[in-house]
């Protein structure tokens, strides 16, 4: 395939919110900046993006509207890859789909944080309602009221119907009854998992008084993928919710196989490891909306 290199002056949009997306782009030079509410009155910058990193992909991946527009800063130089040419893109650069892995990876980390966050405060405002007036506690949680102020309008549950695929090839897979610890915070990994069957709840700081779920996932589901592409241990403990969980376990080596001889297994983690970004997302925006109320009672 030919692939062509774009090229976008400062200040130009490259991405708009709301628009079907009918391709996703990889930044090779230059930054972009991603906005909410880019062209009404209060624009909310959420993230920059630096070179080598991808960009609407998530609209391609679940046929979802661009959730945020996407602005040069200076100049920008972004390789653009049609939606229907993505299982060719990744057949002829294989390595691009761990690099894939790793972006979203990345963004599902940065949000797990954003949202443990989130609930922290928002335990701390349910207990101090008296005290959330104050100019200290405003200070905490600004943050908060102005994200779900720029993005009230995108509180649109994400639908998982799209990942309830054909499952019947299945690799290597192991069996957890209910409580059990599937990896923990902290270990070294090799490998992520595919939840096939059964629930998995991923936690920081399991079995303290610290203990946060940032999230429960159902089959199917993708966990476990800083195994693959990070070097710092796992971020979460990974805990059977339900018996006979049933994960198939993907290791780095099996990629280029799976890239080879199943593209729509690649592009099921793919859409798993979307939603559970998107998922993350809306239940951070929802918390941010019990702030944000709470706050103006």
């Amino acid at each position: 395939m030919s692939l062509q290199e774009k090229i976008y002056k400062n200040g130009e949009e490259i991405i708009k919110e709301g628009d079907i997306g009918k391709s996703f782009f990889l930044l090779t030079e230059g930054k972009a900046g991603v906005y909410s509410n880019y062209e009404k009155n209060n624009p909310f910058r959420i993230a920059v993006i630096e070179p080598g990193e991808y960009f609407g992909e998530m609209a391609i991946l679940e046929a979802y509207p661009r959730s945020a527009s996407v602005i040069a800063i200076g100049n920008v130089h972004a390789i653009e890859i049609p939606a229907g040419e993505m299982n060719l893109f990744f057949e002829e650069n294989p390595e691009q789909v761990l690099e894939l892995i790793t972006h979203l990876g990345n963004r599902i980390l940065a949000m797990t944080d954003d949202y443990n966050e989130s609930q922290k405060l928002l335990k701390e405002v349910r207990a101090s309602e008296s005290d959330t007036k104050s100019e200290s506690f405003f200070s905490k949680i600004k943050k908060h009221i102005s994200l779900y102020q720029s993005n009230k309008n995108s509180l649109t549950e994400p639908n998982a119907d799209a990942l309830r695929a054909d499952l019947s090839a299945s690799g290597e897979t192991d069996s957890f009854q209910k409580g059990t610890v599937i990896f923990k915070e902290g270990d070294e990994g090799d490998c992520m998992f595919l939840l096939r069957n059964g629930s998995v709840g991923l936690y920081n700081g399991y079995g303290t008084s610290e203990s946060l779920k940032s999230a429960e996932l159902e089959a199917v589901s993708v966990f476990g993928e800083d195994g693959l592409t990070s070097s710092d241990g796992r971020s979460v403990t990974a805990v059977a919710e339900s018996d006979s969980t049933r994960v198939e376990v993907i290791y780095k080596e099996d990629l280029d196989d799976i890239v080879s001889g199943s593209p729509a297994k690649v592009n099921l983690i793919l859409r798993c490891l979307s939603y559970r970004l998107r998922r993350l997302n809306i239940d951070f925006l929802k918390n941010c909306k019990e702030i944000t109320e709470t706050y103006n009672k």
